[in-house]
């Protein structure tokens, strides 16, 4: 007689139990580390991604909430100041360009030229004397520029002081300030070269969005874009990147703190950029995180990186703002047409006319 051998129940039950232990716990996982991640945001962003509705309440504070942000497929053409609409409007902005000449060089790489560079030179880009895209691809339609340095993040470092490097030996003569921005940032032109107008291009001056640890005198967020003297770029480029003592030979490090390091130790100053009342120029974040009360959690690191006293809400921003970071390539848009098109009726807007210290306003009617 054959016996027939009956299952171990007890073995089956103890295997699915492991399998759905196993389960659970990787879904647990997931979800612990979704919720972390969105911890750093607010409230709102949690309870969209849960509902499905993330993309609608993209809140960045961070460069990889605009990895899948694009642009407009077609040319966004506006009409511009030499015709009827704003005729003569811009005559002293033009004057003061002719004057206070910056070139401005835009962080970049091969798979942002056309997601996020083409849109930078087809907005506030168009406004610098000089405009150059730093890359490590050529794109002659840009223009980009080739450095030796590999992409990523990790070689951001290495990237600026090629891309200083470059523009020191090319253009050092043909303009007398240069900006460092990113490809989702957004400058208005007019406004750095009023801000500028008042200081000496032959001083070795920093200006930006200063932060204050790791750097005594502090240093300037890399992601609102920052500004070098004409001798502070040659102090850089002549004094600092051949002394392994002052700059970091290798590539790592954040970019905007060992730039801060290298030109506090060759002497060049970090500014104060604020205006007359106290209000910044230079946002790491778009208009609405600053101008919103309590939108950016009063724990986040900002507020313990940021140099001066600074709050939010309107009175953030001073009304000669120079850049936001975290601009999506539509946003870009919309920022050219508000601040360059759109115009109240019936308000009439004067032109401060700056002094030599800014501390004394004088209106002229245009």
């Amino acid at each position: 007689m054959v016996r027939q051998r009956l299952p171990n129940i007890n073995g089956v039950r103890n295997s699915k139990h492991l399998v759905l232990t196993l389960i659970t716990g990787v879904i647990f996982g997931f979800l612990s580390a979704c919720l972390l991640k969105a911890s750093t945001r607010d409230v709102p962003y949690i309870f969209n991604w849960f509902s499905g509705n993330l993309p609608l309440s993209r809140d960045p504070h961070h460069y990889s909430e605009l990895e899948s942000e694009v642009g407009p497929e077609t040319e966004v053409k506006f009409h511009g100041a030499d015709e009827d609409f704003h005729k003569g409007e811009d005559k002293v902005a033009q004057d003061l360009a002719k004057r206070v000449r910056v070139l401005c060089w835009v962080m970049t790489g091969p798979k942002n030229h056309q997601s996020k560079a083409q849109h930078v030179k087809a907005t506030w880009g168009k406004r610098c004397n000089i405009l150059l895209f730093m890359s490590s691809v050529e794109d002659i339609n840009l223009p980009a520029v080739a450095l030796p340095v590999k992409e990523g993040r990790d070689n951001l470092w290495a990237k600026t002081k090629e891309a200083f490097k470059y523009v020191y030996e090319k253009y050092k003569d043909e303009a007398d300030w240069f900006m460092k921005a990113d490809d989702d940032t957004y400058v208005v032109v007019e406004n750095l070269r009023y801000m500028l107008s008042s200081y000496d291009p032959s001083s070795p001056l920093y200006f930006g969005c200063r932060f204050k640890p790791f750097v005594k005198q502090g240093y300037m967020s890399g992601g609102a874009g920052y500004v070098l003297s004409k001798e502070a770029l040659r102090k850089f480029v002549e004094e600092a990147l051949p002394d392994k003592t002052k700059c970091r030979g290798d590539n790592g490090g954040a970019e905007d703190v060992e730039m801060g390091k290298c030109l506090e130790k060759i002497n060049v100053k970090a500014m104060d950029t604020r205006d007359p009342h106290g209000r910044g120029r230079f946002f790491p974040f778009v208009p609405e995180h600053h101008l919103i009360p309590n939108h950016v959690d009063k724990n986040f690191w900002y507020w313990k990186y940021i140099y001066y006293d600074t709050k939010d809400g309107l009175n953030c921003c001073s009304d000669s703002a120079i850049s936001f970071h975290y601009v999506s390539p539509n946003m870009m848009y919309v920022l050219e047409y508000l601040i360059y098109h759109l115009r109240p009726y019936g308000i009439t807007h004067s032109v401060e006319k700056p002094t030599a210290d800014q501390s004394t306003t004088v209106f002229t009617e245009y």
